[in-house]
Protein backbone atom coordinates (compact mmCIF):
# COMPACT_ATOMS: atom_id res chain seq x y z
CA UNK A 1 0.00 0.00 0.00
CA UNK A 2 1.44 3.56 -0.96
CA UNK A 3 1.85 5.83 2.10
CA UNK A 4 2.32 9.73 1.92
CA UNK A 5 5.17 10.50 4.04
CA UNK A 6 5.59 13.85 5.82
CA UNK A 7 8.97 14.36 6.39
CA UNK A 8 10.13 15.70 9.76
CA UNK A 9 11.04 19.28 10.15
CA UNK A 10 13.86 20.82 12.25
CA UNK A 11 13.16 24.29 12.36
CA UNK A 12 14.17 27.29 14.32
CA UNK A 13 12.26 30.94 14.21
CA UNK A 14 13.96 34.17 14.85
CA UNK A 15 11.40 37.14 15.22
CA UNK A 16 13.57 38.64 17.49
CA UNK A 17 16.51 38.52 19.54
CA UNK A 18 15.08 37.48 23.26
CA UNK A 19 15.81 34.63 24.58
CA UNK A 20 13.93 34.85 27.75
CA UNK A 21 10.60 33.89 25.22
CA UNK A 22 10.77 30.51 23.92
CA UNK A 23 7.93 28.27 22.61
CA UNK A 24 8.65 25.07 21.08
CA UNK A 25 5.77 22.82 19.28
CA UNK A 26 6.30 19.65 18.19
CA UNK A 27 5.49 18.47 14.51
CA UNK A 28 4.91 14.83 14.61
CA UNK A 29 6.30 13.08 11.14
CA UNK A 30 2.67 11.13 10.38
CA UNK A 31 1.93 8.84 7.72
CA UNK A 32 -1.65 8.71 6.06
CA UNK A 33 -2.90 5.49 4.46
CA UNK A 34 -3.76 5.67 0.54
CA UNK A 35 -7.79 5.10 1.49
CA UNK A 36 -9.98 8.55 1.20
CA UNK A 37 -11.51 8.86 4.38
CA UNK A 38 -14.96 7.32 4.40
CA UNK A 39 -17.01 8.99 7.38
CA UNK A 40 -19.94 7.82 8.62
CA UNK A 41 -21.01 8.28 12.40
CA UNK A 42 -23.02 11.38 13.06
CA UNK A 43 -21.44 15.01 12.86
CA UNK A 44 -18.49 14.64 11.39
CA UNK A 45 -15.83 12.78 13.74
CA UNK A 46 -13.69 10.53 11.61
CA UNK A 47 -13.25 8.22 14.71
CA UNK A 48 -14.35 5.27 13.74
CA UNK A 49 -13.14 5.19 10.29
CA UNK A 50 -11.27 2.44 8.98
CA UNK A 51 -8.80 4.35 7.43
CA UNK A 52 -6.94 4.16 10.71
CA UNK A 53 -3.53 5.72 10.82
CA UNK A 54 -2.65 3.76 14.59
CA UNK A 55 -0.19 1.49 13.45
CA UNK A 56 1.81 4.13 11.89
CA UNK A 57 4.83 4.84 13.15
CA UNK A 58 5.70 8.73 14.10
CA UNK A 59 9.09 10.90 14.87
CA UNK A 60 8.02 14.23 16.69
CA UNK A 61 10.69 17.12 16.03
CA UNK A 62 10.89 20.46 17.99
CA UNK A 63 9.97 24.10 16.19
CA UNK A 64 11.29 26.38 18.27
CA UNK A 65 9.53 30.50 18.18
CA UNK A 66 11.58 33.32 19.45
CA UNK A 67 10.20 36.35 20.39
CA UNK A 68 6.80 37.81 21.55
CA UNK A 69 5.80 39.59 18.12
CA UNK A 70 4.82 36.29 17.12
CA UNK A 71 1.76 35.86 20.16
CA UNK A 72 -1.01 38.12 19.41
CA UNK A 73 -1.65 40.95 21.98
CA UNK A 74 -5.17 39.57 22.11
CA UNK A 75 -8.67 40.53 20.80
CA UNK A 76 -11.61 42.98 22.42
CA UNK A 77 -13.49 40.83 19.72
CA UNK A 78 -13.02 37.29 20.44
CA UNK A 79 -13.73 35.38 24.12
CA UNK A 80 -11.60 32.57 22.84
CA UNK A 81 -14.11 29.81 23.58
CA UNK A 82 -14.52 26.77 21.50
CA UNK A 83 -17.80 25.50 21.53
CA UNK A 84 -17.24 21.47 20.70
CA UNK A 85 -19.72 21.35 17.40
CA UNK A 86 -19.27 18.71 14.96
CA UNK A 87 -17.69 20.02 11.32
CA UNK A 88 -21.63 19.40 10.54
CA UNK A 89 -22.93 21.15 13.26
CA UNK A 90 -20.46 23.84 12.78
CA UNK A 91 -20.67 24.06 9.04
CA UNK A 92 -24.77 24.88 9.56
CA UNK A 93 -23.69 28.13 11.88
CA UNK A 94 -21.81 29.21 8.82
CA UNK A 95 -24.61 29.65 6.86
CA UNK A 96 -24.42 32.88 4.17
CA UNK A 97 -20.46 33.81 3.00
CA UNK A 98 -18.74 36.37 1.35
CA UNK A 99 -15.13 36.67 -0.21
CA UNK A 100 -13.18 39.50 0.55
CA UNK A 101 -11.03 38.99 -2.64
CA UNK A 102 -8.49 40.31 -4.33
CA UNK A 103 -7.13 42.49 -1.37
CA UNK A 104 -4.93 40.53 0.95
CA UNK A 105 -4.25 37.64 -1.69
CA UNK A 106 -2.90 40.20 -4.01
CA UNK A 107 0.20 39.00 -5.77
CA UNK A 108 2.16 42.31 -5.09
CA UNK A 109 3.26 43.98 -2.05
CA UNK A 110 0.02 45.33 -0.57
CA UNK A 111 -3.65 44.71 -0.61
CA UNK A 112 -4.23 47.97 -2.97
CA UNK A 113 -2.06 46.11 -5.38
CA UNK A 114 -4.99 45.00 -7.92
CA UNK A 115 -6.70 47.97 -7.61
CA UNK A 116 -9.08 47.56 -4.47
CA UNK A 117 -9.48 49.94 -1.69
CA UNK A 118 -7.70 49.35 1.37
CA UNK A 119 -10.27 47.30 3.97
CA UNK A 120 -11.95 49.05 6.39
CA UNK A 121 -13.77 48.15 9.68
CA UNK A 122 -16.47 49.86 7.91
CA UNK A 123 -16.11 47.60 5.19
CA UNK A 124 -16.58 44.76 6.69
CA UNK A 125 -19.51 45.74 8.83
CA UNK A 126 -21.58 46.99 6.19
CA UNK A 127 -21.26 43.34 4.81
CA UNK A 128 -21.71 42.08 8.46
CA UNK A 129 -25.00 44.36 8.89
CA UNK A 130 -26.35 42.54 5.04
CA UNK A 131 -27.02 39.85 6.81
CA UNK A 132 -23.61 38.16 6.02
CA UNK A 133 -22.25 35.61 8.79
CA UNK A 134 -19.29 34.47 7.39
CA UNK A 135 -16.18 36.17 5.82
CA UNK A 136 -13.55 34.43 4.02
CA UNK A 137 -10.31 35.95 4.13
CA UNK A 138 -7.80 34.82 1.21
CA UNK A 139 -4.47 36.00 2.25
CA UNK A 140 -0.95 35.65 -0.12
CA UNK A 141 1.88 35.42 2.10
CA UNK A 142 4.64 34.93 -0.04
CA UNK A 143 5.77 38.19 -0.85
CA UNK A 144 5.76 39.42 3.20
CA UNK A 145 8.09 35.79 3.97
CA UNK A 146 11.73 36.00 4.22
CA UNK A 147 13.68 32.74 2.57
CA UNK A 148 15.21 29.91 3.78
CA UNK A 149 15.95 28.27 6.39
CA UNK A 150 13.47 30.39 8.42
CA UNK A 151 10.48 31.59 6.07
CA UNK A 152 9.87 34.00 8.51
CA UNK A 153 6.55 36.13 8.13
CA UNK A 154 6.35 40.01 8.51
CA UNK A 155 5.08 41.00 12.04
CA UNK A 156 3.40 43.61 10.33
CA UNK A 157 1.59 41.23 7.97
CA UNK A 158 0.76 39.12 10.13
CA UNK A 159 -0.64 42.13 12.43
CA UNK A 160 -2.57 43.21 9.26
CA UNK A 161 -3.91 40.07 8.78
CA UNK A 162 -5.22 39.89 12.35
CA UNK A 163 -6.50 43.34 12.21
CA UNK A 164 -9.27 41.99 9.22
CA UNK A 165 -9.81 38.90 11.19
CA UNK A 166 -10.66 41.30 14.48
CA UNK A 167 -13.35 43.48 12.15
CA UNK A 168 -14.73 40.05 11.28
CA UNK A 169 -14.77 39.07 15.11
CA UNK A 170 -16.68 42.33 16.36
CA UNK A 171 -19.42 41.63 13.85
CA UNK A 172 -19.79 38.20 15.43
CA UNK A 173 -18.60 36.75 11.75
CA UNK A 174 -17.36 33.69 11.26
CA UNK A 175 -13.90 33.94 9.36
CA UNK A 176 -11.39 31.77 7.02
CA UNK A 177 -8.11 32.65 6.97
CA UNK A 178 -5.91 30.84 4.20
CA UNK A 179 -3.01 30.09 2.13
CA UNK A 180 -4.04 31.99 -1.38
CA UNK A 181 -2.03 32.83 -4.20
CA UNK A 182 0.95 30.97 -3.19
CA UNK A 183 0.84 28.28 -5.59
CA UNK A 184 4.04 29.55 -7.60
CA UNK A 185 6.14 27.46 -4.56
CA UNK A 186 3.70 25.01 -3.35
CA UNK A 187 4.46 22.79 -6.58
CA UNK A 188 2.61 19.20 -6.33
CA UNK A 189 5.91 17.20 -7.17
CA UNK A 190 8.25 14.53 -5.81
CA UNK A 191 11.23 16.85 -6.60
CA UNK A 192 9.82 19.49 -5.31
CA UNK A 193 8.05 18.15 -1.95
CA UNK A 194 10.44 18.48 0.46
CA UNK A 195 11.44 22.23 0.13
CA UNK A 196 7.29 22.69 -0.25
CA UNK A 197 6.52 20.51 3.05
CA UNK A 198 9.43 22.78 4.79
CA UNK A 199 8.20 26.17 4.10
CA UNK A 200 4.64 24.90 4.63
CA UNK A 201 5.16 24.05 8.06
CA UNK A 202 7.17 27.02 9.07
CA UNK A 203 4.66 28.95 7.57
CA UNK A 204 1.19 27.23 9.23
CA UNK A 205 3.61 27.51 12.30
CA UNK A 206 3.36 31.21 12.13
CA UNK A 207 0.01 31.77 11.47
CA UNK A 208 -1.28 29.45 13.94
CA UNK A 209 1.01 30.88 16.81
CA UNK A 210 -0.87 33.92 16.20
CA UNK A 211 -4.44 33.36 16.10
CA UNK A 212 -4.06 29.94 18.86
CA UNK A 213 -5.89 31.87 21.15
CA UNK A 214 -8.86 33.08 18.96
CA UNK A 215 -12.31 31.16 19.65
CA UNK A 216 -13.42 28.49 17.06
CA UNK A 217 -14.97 31.34 14.93
CA UNK A 218 -11.73 31.33 13.12
CA UNK A 219 -10.74 28.98 10.89
CA UNK A 220 -7.76 27.69 9.02
CA UNK A 221 -8.15 26.43 5.24
CA UNK A 222 -4.67 24.76 4.61
CA UNK A 223 -4.48 25.49 0.39
CA UNK A 224 -6.65 27.17 -1.56
CA UNK A 225 -6.54 25.81 -5.26
CA UNK A 226 -3.26 23.80 -4.85
CA UNK A 227 -2.36 22.43 -8.15
CA UNK A 228 0.18 22.57 -10.90
CA UNK A 229 0.12 25.84 -12.51
CA UNK A 230 0.06 26.03 -16.33
CA UNK A 231 -0.12 21.76 -16.98
CA UNK A 232 -2.61 20.66 -18.80
CA UNK A 233 -4.30 18.66 -16.06
CA UNK A 234 -4.22 21.75 -13.74
CA UNK A 235 -7.78 22.12 -13.76
CA UNK A 236 -9.05 18.93 -15.01
CA UNK A 237 -8.32 17.22 -11.66
CA UNK A 238 -4.49 16.87 -11.91
CA UNK A 239 -2.00 13.97 -12.15
CA UNK A 240 -1.86 10.68 -9.72
CA UNK A 241 1.46 12.37 -8.59
CA UNK A 242 -0.19 15.72 -7.72
CA UNK A 243 -3.17 14.56 -6.12
CA UNK A 244 -0.56 12.89 -3.81
CA UNK A 245 1.50 15.72 -3.13
CA UNK A 246 -1.47 17.90 -2.55
CA UNK A 247 -2.67 15.25 0.37
CA UNK A 248 1.05 15.55 1.81
CA UNK A 249 0.96 19.16 1.91
CA UNK A 250 -2.29 19.51 3.63
CA UNK A 251 -1.03 16.44 5.89
CA UNK A 252 2.31 18.66 7.17
CA UNK A 253 0.30 22.05 7.09
CA UNK A 254 -2.27 20.10 9.24
CA UNK A 255 0.32 18.23 11.79
CA UNK A 256 1.91 22.13 11.97
CA UNK A 257 -1.36 23.72 12.69
CA UNK A 258 -1.93 20.86 15.73
CA UNK A 259 1.23 20.90 17.42
CA UNK A 260 0.62 24.36 17.97
CA UNK A 261 -1.75 23.43 20.61
CA UNK A 262 -4.45 25.89 22.64
CA UNK A 263 -7.51 26.41 20.52
CA UNK A 264 -5.41 24.59 17.94
CA UNK A 265 -5.69 21.46 18.92
CA UNK A 266 -9.18 20.84 17.67
CA UNK A 267 -9.85 24.12 15.32
CA UNK A 268 -11.38 23.67 12.54
CA UNK A 269 -9.99 23.68 9.48
CA UNK A 270 -10.80 23.20 5.74
CA UNK A 271 -9.15 20.74 3.38
CA UNK A 272 -9.20 20.81 -0.67
CA UNK A 273 -9.27 18.72 -3.41
CA UNK A 274 -6.68 18.49 -5.73
CA UNK A 275 -7.43 22.85 -7.06
CA UNK A 276 -10.61 22.50 -4.60
CA UNK A 277 -12.09 20.84 -7.70
CA UNK A 278 -15.16 18.90 -7.91
CA UNK A 279 -14.26 16.65 -10.43
CA UNK A 280 -14.61 12.84 -9.10
CA UNK A 281 -11.32 12.19 -9.87
CA UNK A 282 -10.32 15.09 -7.35
CA UNK A 283 -12.57 14.27 -5.10
CA UNK A 284 -12.22 10.80 -4.90
CA UNK A 285 -8.26 11.50 -4.10
CA UNK A 286 -8.78 13.38 -1.47
CA UNK A 287 -7.22 11.72 1.99
CA UNK A 288 -8.14 13.21 5.74
CA UNK A 289 -4.58 13.96 7.09
CA UNK A 290 -4.78 11.63 10.24
CA UNK A 291 -8.81 11.24 9.79
CA UNK A 292 -8.92 14.44 12.04
CA UNK A 293 -12.35 14.91 13.50
CA UNK A 294 -12.44 19.01 13.35
CA UNK A 295 -11.73 19.08 9.22
CA UNK A 296 -14.23 20.24 6.70
CA UNK A 297 -13.89 19.27 2.83
CA UNK A 298 -12.99 22.95 0.89
CA UNK A 299 -14.40 22.91 -3.03
CA UNK A 300 -14.76 25.89 -5.59
CA UNK A 301 -18.06 25.15 -7.63
CA UNK A 302 -18.33 27.73 -10.26
CA UNK A 303 -20.69 25.73 -11.99
CA UNK A 304 -22.01 25.87 -14.99
CA UNK A 305 -18.23 27.47 -16.17
CA UNK A 306 -19.13 29.15 -19.55
CA UNK A 307 -22.37 30.78 -17.39
CA UNK A 308 -20.43 31.73 -14.42
CA UNK A 309 -17.11 32.88 -15.19
CA UNK A 310 -16.12 31.75 -19.00
CA UNK A 311 -18.30 34.47 -20.55
CA UNK A 312 -19.40 32.44 -23.08
CA UNK A 313 -23.08 31.45 -22.20
CA UNK A 314 -25.27 34.84 -20.53
CA UNK A 315 -28.27 32.86 -19.93
CA UNK A 316 -29.51 29.99 -17.10
CA UNK A 317 -32.44 28.99 -16.00
CA UNK A 318 -33.54 25.97 -18.51
CA UNK A 319 -34.76 22.70 -16.90
CA UNK A 320 -31.46 21.13 -18.37
CA UNK A 321 -29.29 23.90 -16.65
CA UNK A 322 -31.76 23.59 -13.16
CA UNK A 323 -30.63 19.37 -13.84
CA UNK A 324 -27.40 19.72 -14.23
CA UNK A 325 -26.62 21.98 -11.35
CA UNK A 326 -28.76 19.39 -9.18
CA UNK A 327 -26.37 16.66 -10.57
CA UNK A 328 -23.52 18.27 -9.60
CA UNK A 329 -24.75 19.31 -5.97
CA UNK A 330 -25.67 15.61 -5.37
CA UNK A 331 -22.42 14.20 -6.73
CA UNK A 332 -21.14 16.46 -3.88
CA UNK A 333 -23.35 15.08 -1.46
CA UNK A 334 -22.88 11.51 -2.33
CA UNK A 335 -19.40 12.04 -2.16
CA UNK A 336 -18.82 13.42 1.36
CA UNK A 337 -21.89 14.55 2.64
CA UNK A 338 -23.25 11.20 2.83
CA UNK A 339 -20.21 10.25 4.17
CA UNK A 340 -20.67 12.62 7.28
CA UNK A 341 -18.05 15.14 6.18
CA UNK A 342 -19.15 18.29 6.56
CA UNK A 343 -18.99 20.47 3.27
CA UNK A 344 -18.04 24.49 2.12
CA UNK A 345 -18.11 25.98 -0.82
CA UNK A 346 -15.68 28.64 -0.21
CA UNK A 347 -15.84 29.67 -3.74
CA UNK A 348 -19.14 30.17 -6.30
CA UNK A 349 -20.70 33.06 -7.75
CA UNK A 350 -21.40 34.86 -11.81
CA UNK A 351 -20.10 36.84 -13.75
CA UNK A 352 -22.14 40.34 -14.52
CA UNK A 353 -22.92 40.13 -18.49
CA UNK A 354 -25.78 42.66 -18.09
CA UNK A 355 -27.62 39.30 -17.34
CA UNK A 356 -29.41 40.05 -14.37
CA UNK A 357 -32.35 37.73 -14.23
CA UNK A 358 -30.41 35.21 -15.34
CA UNK A 359 -27.81 35.30 -12.37
CA UNK A 360 -30.78 35.88 -10.03
CA UNK A 361 -32.28 32.62 -10.99
CA UNK A 362 -28.47 31.18 -10.54
CA UNK A 363 -27.91 32.08 -7.39
CA UNK A 364 -31.36 31.27 -6.35
CA UNK A 365 -31.15 27.75 -7.02
CA UNK A 366 -27.50 26.98 -6.44
CA UNK A 367 -28.20 28.67 -2.70
CA UNK A 368 -31.29 26.71 -2.05
CA UNK A 369 -29.72 23.17 -3.15
CA UNK A 370 -26.45 23.76 -1.21
CA UNK A 371 -28.43 24.72 2.22
CA UNK A 372 -31.04 21.91 1.78
CA UNK A 373 -27.60 19.93 2.01
CA UNK A 374 -25.77 21.69 4.56
CA UNK A 375 -23.41 22.92 2.94
CA UNK A 376 -21.86 26.65 3.59
CA UNK A 377 -21.24 28.54 0.74
CA UNK A 378 -19.74 31.34 0.13
CA UNK A 379 -19.84 34.12 -3.04
CA UNK A 380 -16.72 34.76 -4.19
CA UNK A 381 -16.43 38.90 -4.73
CA UNK A 382 -13.41 40.35 -5.83
CA UNK A 383 -14.42 43.83 -6.01
CA UNK A 384 -15.43 44.57 -9.78
CA UNK A 385 -18.97 45.28 -10.61
CA UNK A 386 -18.25 46.09 -14.17
CA UNK A 387 -19.71 43.88 -16.84
CA UNK A 388 -17.82 41.78 -18.31
CA UNK A 389 -16.57 37.69 -17.11
CA UNK A 390 -14.51 39.35 -14.09
CA UNK A 391 -17.42 41.21 -12.73
CA UNK A 392 -18.09 38.88 -9.73
CA UNK A 393 -18.68 41.80 -7.17
CA UNK A 394 -21.96 42.29 -5.74
CA UNK A 395 -20.62 45.07 -3.14
CA UNK A 396 -19.20 48.31 -3.82
CA UNK A 397 -16.17 48.80 -1.56
CA UNK A 398 -15.51 52.38 -2.24
CA UNK A 399 -18.75 53.48 -1.40
CA UNK A 400 -19.91 50.41 1.09
CA UNK A 401 -23.11 49.74 -0.68
CA UNK A 402 -24.28 46.29 -2.38
CA UNK A 403 -24.48 46.79 -6.04
CA UNK A 404 -26.56 44.00 -6.72
CA UNK A 405 -28.30 43.71 -3.11
CA UNK A 406 -30.75 41.52 -5.12
CA UNK A 407 -28.58 38.87 -5.02
CA UNK A 408 -27.11 39.28 -1.35
CA UNK A 409 -30.94 38.86 -0.54
CA UNK A 410 -30.95 35.67 -2.44
CA UNK A 411 -27.79 34.83 -0.84
CA UNK A 412 -28.98 35.20 2.62
CA UNK A 413 -32.66 34.17 2.68
CA UNK A 414 -31.23 30.96 1.63
CA UNK A 415 -30.24 30.28 4.79
CA UNK A 416 -32.91 31.92 7.41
Amino acid sequence: MRNYIVVALSVVFFFSCSSDSVEVVTVPNMESTEEPVDNTNDGGSNSDNSNDNSDNTSQEVDVTVYGDDLESDGSDFDNGVMRGLTPIQFAAEMKTGWNLGNSLDAEGPDETFWGNPRITKEMVDAVANRGFTTLRLPVTWRFHQGDAPNYAVEIAWLDRVEEVVNYARANDMYVIVNVHHDDPWIIPTQAESDGVKDRLAKLWTQIAVRFRDYSDYVIFETLNEPRHENTPEEWSGGTVEGRDMVNAYHQVSLDAIRATGGNNETRKIMISTYAASTVPVAMDALIIPNNDPNTMVSLHSYFPFPFTLEGTDTTWGSSQDRADLLAEMNRIKTRFSDRGMAVVLGEWSSANQNNIEDRLAHAEYYSQLAAERGFASIWWDNGDTSANRDGLAIFDRDNMTFTFDNIADILIRANE
